[in-house]
């Protein structure tokens, strides 16, 4: 009785992700959409040149504020081709960075919901920005990336065509990946 029980434990949890807790938050949702409505916060504060700090503490989810474990402090800067003091990744790099994981955990916890184990998982991100947007060379220039690409390259108990159904599962239902491919609105202005 004690193994078969604890084979059932085991079998809930996939990739690391606890499937049933994870239907079971899928169906508190649909029975209470409010509950779904996030809004996560970020601090920064300019340092010198480059280099800025975002500290997270905390966010609202489910109803109400929600601290984190521990603050998260994040440093940025730039290289010094870009007159930085390399501190920190720079803000593009972040931007990779955020995409590279909000795919990730995507694909994960959507594999995992398919019953799909993953054994390993890796991706490589490069992005094309061309520097005159930014410094006011050229108004027709983009000032961000003008393309992304990410590869993944997934070890899993699938075969090819599932690993592909898998893979785009990412792009699907990142939040990151929403984010930068669709307009947001985004303002910015002089606290007062």
């Amino acid at each position: 009785m004690g193994q078969a029980m604890k084979n059932m434990e085991t079998k809930s949890v996939v990739n690391g992700v606890n499937v049933d807790e994870l239907f079971g938050k899928i169906d508190a949702v649909k029975k209470a959409p409010v509950i779904a409505k996030f809004k996560f916060r970020a601090e920064n504060q300019w340092i010198d040149g480059g280099h800025n700090r975002t500290t997270l503490k905390n966010f609202y989810g489910t109803q109400q504020d929600h601290e984190h474990q521990k603050p998260f402090v994040l440093d940025a800067d730039e290289p010094p081709l870009l007159l930085g003091r390399d501190i920190g990744p720079n803000p593009v790099e972040y931007a990779l960075t955020a995409l590279a994981a909000c795919v990730t955990t995507s694909i994960v916890y959507h594999a995992a919901a398919k019953g799909v184990t993953i054994r390993s998982m890796e991706s490589r991100l490069e992005g094309d920005i061309d520097l005159q947007g930014f410094l006011g060379i050229k108004d027709d220039v983009p000032r961000g990336y003008k393309e992304i690409r990410m590869y993944v390259n997934i070890d899993a108990d699938a075969p090819p065509e599932k690993l592909e159904e898998i893979v785009q599962l990412g792009p699907t239902y990142s939040p990151v990946f929403d984010t930068i491919t669709r307009a947001v609105p985004v303002s910015v202005q002089l606290e007062s």
